[in-house]
């Protein structure tokens, strides 16, 4: 078999694998897609009672949507909702996967071990770009490819505890007290949380939605207790741009937790560099360099993830030292100077490697960097597949149209989250709304949100703890209305927020 008949090789059947496969398709290019788990999107589901920052608009594909509205039988999500991880597996990933033109170019349980090039090693130059490349596969077995496409993304390569980006000193030991990010406190991983207290380790906004819930569990759950614990002296990067955030449900994020840290539902302790971890038996204690420690029953390490190199190793990248993503990426998606909204437009030349033809995408490209969303892999591997059909100028025409924070004021993000806790709560779905204006006309005459939620609460009748909670939910849109920082530390103990 000559090169040019060779499948492009995509690694991973997530979102922006399958979207890969679905531009492959339409330029007319062979494909298969190798991916690791059982079903299409099998990482995104590990995920799914999660909400996405974006709404639909940003989440779906231009070729997969093409290909699944020329199907028929599917329906065009509202593009404005916020969907969670698990819409976005069952609503668009599956009947992706499932169209003929997709089904039959991929596999499951085929995880990917390594990539080479036939006849030769990395160290040989002579003849290497018309070499196909090898993917190996857990089986052993090799699957031939004129390029590789890697989306396997970052989520089975989550960071350590460690401050220093090694495990911290006794860490595998105690694993099994150790969380990883976005645990399901109030589905299936309830048991592990309620009842027991929960340091959890990290400042981005994987470590936010597990605080919220847990805070939420904390009011059901009597004796659920919840320490913060950040390595900076700061908590703004999980605040984010609060109520002025294009990214509505990350503004509603960051507004929920301060409200959640002023009334002390929630312990924050920063500046904790964890270095060392300890089983006790029945409790886990972390240590910081500067001599604290924290002791709890459960430890969440929401501390990011990183990209897993290892299975590139025969090949030559050249790789940005800091974040472990291509040398020309880099600057664009720097967390110090860029959020997921400021990130200019970028394809097959930012994305090239010195290896001809293997190309690392979505999650994975961005290294070490959180910023990433995923119509930014759409257009990358747009690119990447107009790129491998010759079409240059398609290639160099990228497109891009993502929020900037500070721009937008839609509050999509507290009414999805308020929603959802309502219906946890079997409350009516009219609730959430009527709740948050009694809360704002009762603001003018209690002195304080926590005040005024308990009045709202006793004017709709619904339980002033539910109350408190769905307060700090909805903490964006009513630091909106009142025109201040509103803040919970004024409540008396005696019967206030902390139940």
């Amino acid at each position: 078999m000559s090169e040019n008949t060779l499948p492009v090789a995509v690694i991973g059947a997530g979102p922006v694998g399958l979207a890969a496969a679905a531009h492959l398709h339409e330029r007319g290019l062979p494909f298969v897609v190798l991916e690791a788990g059982t079903t299409a999107g099998a990482a995104v589901a590990a995920w799914g009672h999660v909400r996405l920052f974006s709404p639909w608009r940003y989440n779906l594909d231009h070729a997969a949507r093409r290909l699944l509205e020329a199907a028929g039988g599917w329906t065009t999500p509202d593009l404005d909702v916020l969907p969670t991880g698990g819409e976005l597996v069952e609503a668009y990933l599956r009947p992706l996967a499932k169209l003929p033109q997709l089904a039959g170019h991929i596999r499951y349980d085929a995880r990917v071990t390594a990539i080479g090039r036939v006849g030769v090693d990395r160290v040989k130059t002579a003849g290497r770009e018309h070499a196909p490349f090898v993917v190996r596969l857990h089986t052993g077995e090799d699957v031939l490819a004129s390029a590789v496409i890697d989306a396997s993304g970052t989520w089975h390569t989550p960071n350590v505890l460690g401050a220093n980006g090694l495990p911290a000193h006794g860490e595998h030991t105690a694993a099994a007290r150790i969380g990883s990010a976005l645990p399901d406190v109030l589905g299936a991983d309830r048991d592990a949380y309620a009842g027991k207290h929960t340091v959890v380790v990290g400042a981005g906004h994987s470590a936010a939605n597990t605080l919220l819930s847990l805070a939420e569990l904390a009011e059901q759950e009597p004796g659920t207790t919840i320490t913060w614990a950040t390595r900076g002296g700061s908590i703004d990067r999980a605040i984010g741009g609060g109520d002025a955030d294009a990214l509505p449900g990350r503004g509603a994020l960051g507004s929920g937790l301060k409200l959640l840290v002023d009334s002390g539902r929630i312990t924050l302790v920063t500046g904790f560099a964890v270095t060392a971890v300890r089983d006790t038996g029945s409790r886990v204690e972390l240590s910081a360099g500067d001599g604290r420690t924290l002791s709890a029953d459960r430890v969440v390490a929401a501390t990011g993830f990183r990209p897993d190199h290892g299975i590139a190793e025969e090949l030559r990248l050249d790789l940005d030292p800091a974040l472990g993503c291509t040398r020309a990426l880099a600057p664009l998606i720097d967390p110090n100077e860029h959020s997921c909204g400021t990130v200019r437009p970028h394809g097959i030349d930012e994305l090239t490697q010195p290896e001809p033809g293997y190309y690392a995408v979505g999650m994975k490209s961005y290294g070490r960097a959180p910023t990433f969303l995923l119509a930014t892999g759409y257009e990358q591997v747009r690119s990447i597949a107009a790129a491998l059909a010759g079409d240059w100028a398609a290639a160099r025409d990228v497109r891009l149209d993502l929020p900037e924070t500070g721009v937008c004021s839609t509050t999509l993000g507290y009414e999805a989250m308020l929603n959802d806790a309502a219906a946890r709560h079997g409350l009516a779905p009219e609730i959430p709304a009527r709740f948050v204006a009694a809360t704002v006309r009762h603001r003018a005459t209690e002195g304080t949100v926590a005040a005024a939620a308990r009045a709202a609460a006793a004017e709709l009748g619904i339980d002033e703890k539910v109350a408190l909670s769905l307060a700090a939910l909805a903490a964006d849109e009513l630091d909106t209305a009142a025109g201040d920082r509103l803040n919970l530390v004024t409540v008396p103990a005696a019967g206030g927020c902390c139940g």
